[in-house]
C-alpha cells in the first residue's frame, strides 16, 4: 500500500494498493495525490529504492518539490506516517477479514471509502479536530498542479545518447527509436524516458528542458517494406540557388594569353596534323 498524507493536517491525500513496490507505482500514486489536493513545496520519504530512483528524484526536482529522506533505519523520524499505518492495520484490515476472494479493485474501493468517510473526518486525538477541517480552515500553501500529460513527462529520467548517422535512430535498452529528419543535425540527443514504459520517449532541449517532440519505436517490418521519404524537403532545408555559368573565356585567362603573345614566342607544343 502507498499512502501519502499532509504533514500539517494529517489529511490522507491519496492511498492505493499495488501488486508491486517500484518507482512506477510510486510516481503513479504521487501524480494522483498532487492532482487531488495540490502541488506541495516539499515531501519526506524513506530511502527505499523507489523513493531514490532517477525518475522520482528528477521528477520532483522538475516540479519544484524539495525531496527530503529520513535517516537510514530510523522509522521514528517519519512517525506521522507510521501512525497512519497503525490505523490501516488496526481499523481497515480487520473489517475486510470476512471477505472471501478479496480482489485488488475491491480492496482499493474499500480503502478509499474508509479514508474519505472515516479517517479524514474523524477527530484527531493530537489535533483536536478532523484532518479535513484542519486542511480547509488553515493556511493554504499548495501550488496549482499541472495536467496528467505534464506530470507523466516530468517523472522521467534524463539520458544523453549519440544519434546513429546511418539511419537516424537511437537505441534504448535494445529498442531503437527513430529521430525525425529535422533533427538529423543533432549529434548528441537529450532524451526523457521512463524505463518502465519504453513504448515512447521524448526529445528535449539539453539547456532549457523543453520537449521538442515524441519519439516512437522503429518498426523494422514496416520500415523494410516501405519507401523511405526523401530527406531535405523544402520545409526542412532551404533550396540552394545556383548562379548561372558564365559564357566565354575568363578575363584572367585572356590577360595571360595576351601577355604570352607579346613575348613573340610560339606556343610550346607540337601540333599533330
Amino acid at each position: 500500500m502507498l499512502g501519502i498524507i499532509d504533514d500539517h493536517s494529517r489529511l490522507c491525500c491519496h492511498a492505493q494498493w499495488y501488486l508491486a513496490e517500484g518507482a512506477e507505482e510510486l510516481c503513479h500514486g504521487l501524480c494522483q495525490a498532487f492532482q487531488k489536493r495540490a502541488l506541495p513545496r516539499a515531501v519526506m520519504s524513506d530511502n527505499g529504492s523507489a523513493m531514490v530512483a532517477t525518475e522520482t528524484t528528477e521528477g520532483l526536482a522538475r516540479l519544484g518539490i524539495l525531496h527530503e529522506t529520513t535517516l537510514p533505519y530510523a522509522p521514528f523520524q517519519n512517525g506521522k506516517q507510521e501512525s497512519f499505518w497503525n490505523g490501516v492495520e488496526g481499523r481497515l484490515l480487520p473489517m475486510l477479514e470476512g471477505v472471501v476472494d478479496l480482489s485488488l479493485d475491491q480492496l482499493n474501493e474499500a480503502t478509499l471509502a474508509w479514508i474519505e468517510m472515516e479517517y479524514n473526518r474523524a477527530v484527531h486525538s493530537e489535533l483536536g479536530e478532523a484532518p479535513v477541517q484542519r486542511y480547509l480552515h488553515h493556511r493554504d500553501v499548495g501550488r496549482p498542479c499541472p495536467g496528467s500529460a505534464e506530470l507523466k513527462i516530468a517523472f522521467t529520467a534524463r539520458l544523453d545518447r549519440t544519434q546513429r548517422r546511418s539511419d537516424g535512430t537511437v537505441s534504448l535498452k535494445g529498442i531503437r527509436f527513430e529521430i525525425p529528419s529535422r533533427y538529423n543535425h543533432f549529434q548528441r540527443l537529450n532524451l526523457r524516458v521512463a524505463f518502465w514504459d519504453l513504448s515512447h520517449a521524448h526529445l528535449a532541449d539539453p539547456k532549457t528542458g523543453a520537449i521538442f517532440c515524441r519519439l516512437f519505436p522503429l518498426d523494422k517490418h514496416k520500415n523494410a517494406q516501405g519507401q523511405r521519404a526523401a530527406k531535405g524537403s523544402p520545409i526542412d532545408k532551404p533550396a540552394v540557388t545556383l548562379s548561372p555559368v558564365p559564357s566565354g573565356m575568363a578575363p584572367l585567362l585572356q590577360k595571360l594569353i595576351q601577355q604570352y603573345a607579346t613575348t613573340g614566342l610560339p606556343p610550346a607544343y607540337l601540333p599533330k596534323h
